[in-house]
């Protein structure tokens, strides 16, 4: 590390201890090392801009065995014996790490191009070749889609929801069972004896005869559990209470457990039915026994009189999602952003022309005070169900709008670009009635989520119109 090459390099060197200032804020700059400034130098060989960008080639003994990652060899040349074939297939290891991993679209999916190796030498021809690069390409540059500190004021955040429940008119539970109650179990979805046959070794038969000696007594309260801790919340939280073995969070209605219990007793003599080599007990699998507590519920609320509000049930940890968070490489095309309206740098593009044409036209309208393309890394999902199995649907946009009133609307924009099969439509009309008539109105009724409203067009070109009418329309309806 001599002084002409820091000279040289002077500037890459200011910009990795800007860097590593950032990483790391409590360490001193002046401990970083000719050692320090070397490795950065290996870590970055020819990537643009950093201290390796010049490095055309490094030589050192036997580099490539063991404790240096490097992704952008692409030449392999076997000169030496080695002495067990593991360590041959190390080596060639070294040259399996990608050097992208920003996804392309390729024949309508997004996957990773592929990349190749070249391997030479004797002691790798017992290796299989299924392909190899002609002409070596040089490397696409991603674009760095990413929420900019700068427009903080652009940012948009959401609820995280995982499903939705009833506030009931009356602490006096009922139930009626009708066919929608009904749960029948069988061995087609999980297996009560499953043989274990090992290449070497004895075989063994596996089954589930511990669940079927337990009583049907915890199956009954297990349900009831579930059901009270999903769906029987009270405002606020507070310390773990314990009742006989079964803990419930303190934020319950605990008084109401009694008739869960009465009810969760009745829907196992009433609406199980058990097929062959089944029993009552395999609703002691989780998964099954969240199944059985959604459709208790349904019966609860279907038998209750009165007005039901509707509330979500929030994720338990990651409540609210945030624009701030993203940040990604694609190679998928982009529409670069206002300042003044996004906070994220580019919109990315699933579509060629209808995603920019939306942006453009949220950017135009004076109303729209900010807006986000809702990709898969913001993770903006309303839960749904298709088919009797739970989903998650992603809407295209989320766009915040000044209406005039003290507090801003958040507008979830569906774009709809035609329904070419009855399957497709179904689901279609599933996810919007969901978030239509169940999100929507469980986020508005919270209370501390703002206020939300959903939007469907088919035509990204008369967006605004569609926008302007529904806000229209919402405005008639609340006066």
């Amino acid at each position: 590390m001599s002084d002409e090459f820091k000279k040289i390099a002077g500037r890459e060197i200011d910009e990795f201890k800007a860097d590593y200032r950032r990483r790391f804020p409590g360490r001193d700059l002046e401990q970083l090392t000719d050692e320090d400034l070397l490795r950065e130098v290996m870590n970055t060989v020819g990537k643009p801009g950093k201290l390796g960008e010049q490095i055309k080639c490094v030589v050192s003994v036997s580099m490539l065995t063991e404790g240096w990652d490097a992704n952008t060899v692409t030449h392999i040349l076997g000169v030496r014996a080695f002495g067990t074939q593991l360590l041959c297939e190390q080596v060639v290891g070294r040259g399996l790490r990608r050097m992208s991993y920003a996804a392309n679209v390729i024949d309508g999916k997004e996957m990773f191009e592929p990349e190749y190796a070249e391997v030479y030498g004797v002691p790798f021809s017992f290796i299989p070749c299924s392909g190899s690069t002609a002409q070596p390409r040089p490397a696409r540059i991603p674009v760095h889609v990413r929420a900019l500190e700068e427009r903080i004021a652009c940012e948009i955040t959401f609820p995280r929801l995982v499903g939705y429940r009833y506030e009931l008119p009356t602490e006096c539970l009922e139930a009626q069972f009708n066919d929608d109650s009904r749960l029948t179990l069988s061995t087609e979805d999980i297996p009560t004896k499953t043989e274990n046959a090992p290449i070497v070794g004895e075989s063994s038969i596996h089954t589930l005869d511990d669940l079927k000696r337990r009583r049907e007594q915890e199956v009954s309260f297990l349900l009831a559990k579930l059901t009270l801790e999903k769906y029987f919340r009270t405002d606020g939280a507070s310390p773990v209470i314990r009742s006989d073995k079964h803990t419930f969070s303190a934020d319950v209605q605990a008084w109401l457990f009694p008739q869960l219990l009465a009810i969760s007793r009745r829907w196992l003599a009433e609406c199980v039915r058990c097929k062959d080599h089944t029993f009552p007990q395999m609703l002691l699998l989780l998964e099954k026994a969240h199944e059985a507590s959604d459709r208790i519920y349904q019966s609860i609320v279907r038998s209750t009189k009165g007005e039901k509000v509707l509330k979500p049930v929030l994720a338990p940890y990651d409540t609210i999602g945030s624009t701030r968070s993203i940040e990604f490489d694609t190679f998928r095309s982009v529409y670069s952003t206002r300042p003044d309206k996004c906070h994220i740098s580019h919109v990315v593009a699933d579509t060629g022309s209808w995603e920019q044409k939306l942006a453009q036209a949220l950017e135009d309208m004076d109303e729209v005070k900010c807006y986000v393309k809702n990709d898969r890394h913001l993770a903006f999902k309303i839960p749904y169900t298709f088919d009797g199995e739970p989903e998650n649907y992603e809407p295209d946009f989320v766009v915040r709008i000044d209406d005039g009133n003290e507090q801003p609307l958040n507008l979830i924009v569906e774009v709809s670009r035609g329904r070419d099969a009855k399957e497709r439509e179904d689901r279609k009309n599933a996810k919007v009635a969901t978030a239509r008539n169940l999100w929507v109105p469980a986020v508005n009724n919270d209370g501390g989520l703002g206020r939300w409203q959903f939007i469907e067009t088919t035509d990204p070109w008369d967006a605004q119109n569609t926008i302007r009418a529904a806000l229209a329309a919402a405005r008639t309806e609340e006066n």
